[in-house]
């Protein structure tokens, strides 16, 4: 007991995450996995599982009308959600199904969370709009997790078709930049003149989009700073919204804020489709021959 820093903590966490996560979270579930980590034997899987069961008092507590305190619950929920991670990286005691657990857990805390808000407050006012809203709710959050799975596959299609139409060594500028994150695309854009330079193809599959938001690259290392990627409004914030700012604010507030926020994950996943559309259009159109190719 005791062996652990928070160093150690600091160093499990993602190197970027969602601005929820970096400013509103991980400040407090660092110090509490700290404690956790030193004092208590607790598994990742058991922090699970009370992430669940305090996910579980928030239903009951946006059920019957209680909703700053259905709030205050979820926010609790989420940070000991974020805690298990961290705390598997940190012993190594992670598991596959803790994977599943966590995922799982998650999906089945926002879907109650979200029927729990809905249910009540249409109990309590006999307004249609709360169930709309709470079923919209669910579905938002069932299209991203389809949505998600379905774009990587596109985007592997997309590269697996790069590499056959090249028929030569492919190096990937988003792998550059994956592993080099403080480099901008201009900085990439300078090496592939040089491979030009030297009578090698250049191909770009983000060519056209970073053509057509030259600003973009600015904006993602202002972020890389802050160690908060560039998925700005993703689900993380969708739920926070929801369940936290939302039944803070009031029974008024759900659902506006439910349309608002949907509105606004709705857009970033549309950015996210078409960003691959965009890098599916760059895919040589024929095979070159002997030539090194940048993508």
């Amino acid at each position: 007991m005791g062996r652990y820093t928070l160093d150690d903590i600091l160093a499990t966490r993602k190197s970027r995450d969602a601005w929820w996560t970096v400013f509103m979270v991980d400040p407090i579930a660092c110090r509490l996995a700290l404690l956790v980590a030193n004092h208590t034997s607790l598994t990742p899987n058991a922090l699970t599982g009370f992430s669940m069961l305090l996910g579980f008092g928030s239903v009951a507590a946006f059920g019957v009308g209680e909703l700053a305190l259905g709030a205050a619950l979820f926010y609790l929920s989420f940070m000991v959600d974020c805690m298990d991670g961290k705390i598997a990286r940190l012993k190594g005691t992670g598991t596959p199904f803790g994977l599943w657990l966590d995922f799982v857990g998650d999906r089945i805390r926002f879907a109650c969370c979200a029927f729990g808000l809905g249910v009540g407050e249409y109990a309590r006012t006999g307004d249609h709009g709360f169930l709309i809203a709470g079923v919209g709710v669910v579905l938002l959050d069932f299209f991203r997790y389809i949505n998600g799975p379905q774009l990587k596959k596109v985007k592997e299609a997309t590269r697996s078709l790069a590499k056959a139409r090249a028929q030569t060594q492919v190096v990937f500028v988003e792998d550059v930049l994956k592993a080099r994150p403080e480099t901008d695309a201009l900085t990439v854009a300078r090496e592939a003149e040089e491979n030009r330079a030297d009578g090698k193809a250049v191909v770009d599959l983000q060519k056209e989009f970073h053509a057509r938001f030259p600003w973009y690259d600015r904006f993602r290392l202002t972020l890389i700073k802050y160690r908060v990627r560039t998925h700005f409004f993703s689900g993380i914030e969708f739920e926070a919204a929801v369940f936290v700012v939302a039944p803070l604010l009031g029974s008024w507030a759900f659902v506006p804020t439910s349309i608002g926020a949907g509105a606004l994950l709705l857009a970033f996943e549309i950015s996210l489709i078409y960003r691959v559309w965009l890098a599916s259009r760059q895919i040589p159109k024929s095979a070159p021959k002997k030539e090194q190719i940048l993508v």
